[in-house]
């Protein structure tokens, strides 16, 4: 039988319940036991696909085409599992299920109550997952913090769950913060006493209590923990600050945290192999190259926002043995200012998506930059388009070229929308979302880097390609390297007299892995790595795999 584990946060928010909850699932899988991880989310949109990313981060798009809480990268990323919509649940979701089951009539005409009515369809949100993949374990993380009126529902109905599928069957885990106060030199535990009360006033009680701390907690604190929340001392594990998010499965497994899971579950313990993760660690310490990228965005306030570009990035930078760092430039700012103001000295540029007019020109003159100084250059979804509209006005001659997201009334719409979406008017859930084929043609740099002729990748957009400007880009010196198999949709731009340029309409950075970087993702990385080396006039052999680079 699948057995359930539920992560809940306290003291503050953004604690790093995902964090933790990937890095079990992490070490869970390494051994040999399935996992699937839940996110339960307390906001009350249907999804966070509306939402600002200021407000929200990222949106992470699985392959089934579900607009999901960035965590659900971290599980991808953490346990090389493809999550799908029913991996994502929040507050909205669920009362609209439970409203459209009113009005259905499938209450009998009965009163619609918080509980049962509420808490029985997120524990069947819960079953429902058990029930498709059929995982040894189902993690859930808890979304917000214990306290929250958001929450409550949750709680009440992780609480039923564990009478409901039988104690053996079901772990609680508390995360919560236990700070350093420097004015008194000691780490304070009265925090997660506090919220270990308030978890318990609801009727739960931790089974684990995970520590977040900016040093080890001393066993005698452990201890205090311990006695008065009422949790095993071996249970008490201490989460430290750690420089990179993937040093943190390896911290907690030699905190003994799995094994204290499959203890308390009842399961067989198993020598875990953590070979893959320890190297990919040891080669993020260990770094032969240093390069700097600018992540040009409209949303650089926030990092969350660009979170699956930066960790796609870093993997690929991770497994040539680069140390990576990002100058973050905001495209308005290219608005006013000359490009190399911001730029200069980069050894590669990245323009990534997003949605609206805000900052587009900076983003263009930035790609205009790209191409004129022969540095790398890799554009995702909304930066396909704009190096398209890049292209249009300073090399296919059409001054007045532009998306009509951007300008309706463009004489040049060289991006558009498609037919079928002339008469959408909800945004939400309404684009061209998850995973779609493309062909890759022959020849071309997508293929030296994909070696595949069909591949598969995840979207989020609602604007194409303009076909009626298709040949004006190809007899323009331009290549048209990936489209859908019908050949109607353009998927993958690229300048072949450049080192490196190229934009895809796509979002590679959701398929990308700690283990397994995306083809596109360390195919501009090698060509940065080469740039950064023959600008110091260091030798450029090294790792730098000359196959990934159409020369000039």
């Amino acid at each position: 039988m699948t057995k359930f584990i539920f992560v809940t946060g306290g003291v503050v928010s953004s604690i790093g319940k995902g964090i933790v909850a990937a890095s079990l699932g992490r070490l869970l899988k390494s051994r040999e036991y399935s996992v699937s991880i839940l996110k339960l989310d307390p906001y009350i949109n249907i999804d966070p696909g509306t939402m600002s990313p200021f407000q929200h981060g990222e949106v992470f798009v699985t392959q089934d085409g579900a607009e999901t809480d960035l965590d659900l990268g971290h599980y991808e990323r953490f346990t090389d599992t493809s999550m799908s919509r029913l991996n994502c649940v929040t507050t909205g979701s669920i009362y609209q299920a439970v409203i459209n089951k009113e009005r259905r009539g499938d209450y009998n005409g009965g009163t619609v109550q918080v509980i049962p009515h509420i808490t029985n369809e997120i524990k069947e949100r819960i079953l429902r997952v058990a029930k498709s993949t059929n995982p040894s374990v189902v993690i859930t993380e808890i979304g917000g913090t214990v306290g929250d009126i958001e929450s409550l529902p949750f709680l009440e109905a992780i609480r039923q769950f564990r009478k409901e599928v039988g104690r053996q069957n079901v772990l609680y885990m508390h995360v919560t913060l236990v700070p350093w106060i420097a004015s008194a030199g000691e780490m304070k535990t009265k925090p997660t006493q506090h919220s270990v009360k308030e978890l318990r006033s609801i009727g739960i009680q931790p089974d684990i209590l995970v520590c977040r701390s900016d040093r080890p907690l001393p066993k005698g604190l452990k201890q205090k923990l311990s006695g008065s929340c009422d949790v095993p001392e071996e249970c008490v594990i201490t989460s430290q600050d750690a420089k990179s998010i993937y040093e943190v499965p390896l911290n907690l497994e030699r905190e003994g945290m799995a094994e204290q899971v499959l203890n308390l579950l009842q399961m067989e313990q198993r020598k875990p192999d953590l070979t893959q993760w320890q190297t990919l660690v040891q080669r993020l310490h260990t770094p032969k190259h240093e390069l700097e990228i600018a992540i040009v965005g409209k949303y650089v306030q926030l990092s969350d926002a660009y979170l699956s570009v930066v960790e796609a990035l870093n993997h690929a930078a991770i497994s040539t043995y680069g140390k990576l760092r990002l100058r973050w430039v905001n495209s308005e700012d290219l608005e006013t200012e000359l490009p190399e103001t911001y730029l200069e000295g980069v050894d590669g540029i990245v323009v990534p998506g997003g949605f609206g007019v805000r900052g587009v020109d900076g983003k263009i003159a930035a790609i205009k930059y790209a191409r004129d100084r022969q540095i790398p250059f890799l554009g995702l979804c909304l930066g396909m388009q704009c190096s398209v509209i890049e292209w249009a006005r300073h090399v296919g001659g059409l001054t007045d070229a532009n998306s009509a997201e951007f300008d309706p009334h463009t004489s040049d719409p060289v991006i558009n929308l498609l037919p079928g979406q002339q008469e959408v008017v909800d945004l939400g859930g309404t684009m061209r979302l998850g995973l779609y084929p493309c062909r890759v043609l022959p020849d071309t740099l997508a293929f030296k880097l994909y070696q595949e002729d069909v591949i598969y990748e995840r979207h989020r957009h609602r604007y194409e390609f303009n076909n009626a400007y298709r040949d004006l880009l190809l007899k323009s010196g331009y290549a048209i390297s990936g489209t859908s198999p019908d050949g109607r949709l353009v998927e993958i731009v690229e300048l072949p007299k450049h080192p490196f340029f190229l934009a895809c309409q796509f979002h590679p950075e959701f398929q990308s892995r700690p283990s397994t970087p995306h083809p596109l993702f360390k195919g501009f990385i090698q060509a940065a790595i080469a740039l950064s080396l023959s600008t110091t006039g260091k030798p450029t052999s090294l790792e730098v795999s000359e196959q990934f680079i159409i020369q000039n």
